[in-house]
């Protein structure tokens, strides 16, 4: 059974940091696309980042040069360094691993940022 499962979400004041972290059991990790997306309330989900099983990373454009996402293969983990939080980074974070046509999902761990 395929697990993800996340961590590190939390209250931060703007211009904090942050690092979330997705580890992941049952999948060939070192094969997996790994991303993280999140979702405002009232939003749509919306992609954050992605990292390749080789760590070829993209990022939107919103979190360019603030976020940093990363992986340890042999831990099968992923992370998500967020840095320069604003306020409008607030939302559920939600780790995805998709391997050949599966795609799978963590819970999501909410980050928020406010004064």
């Amino acid at each position: 059974q395929v697990q993800l499962v996340e961590s590190g979400g939390g209250l931060v004041q703007p211009g904090g940091s942050l690092r979330l972290s997705c580890t992941a059991s049952g999948i060939i990790f070192s094969s997996t696309v790994m991303r993280w997306y999140r979702q405002a309330p009232g939003k749509q989900r919306e992609l954050v980042a992605t990292i390749t099983g080789g760590g070829i990373t993209d990022y939107t454009n919103t979190v360019k040069d603030r976020f940093t996402i990363s992986r340890h293969n042999y831990k099968n983990t992923v992370y998500l360094q967020m840095n320069s939080l604003k306020p409008e980074d607030t939302a559920v974070y939600y780790c995805n691993g998709a391997i050949g046509p599966n795609d799978y999902w963590g819970r999501g761990t909410q980050v928020t940022v406010s004064s």
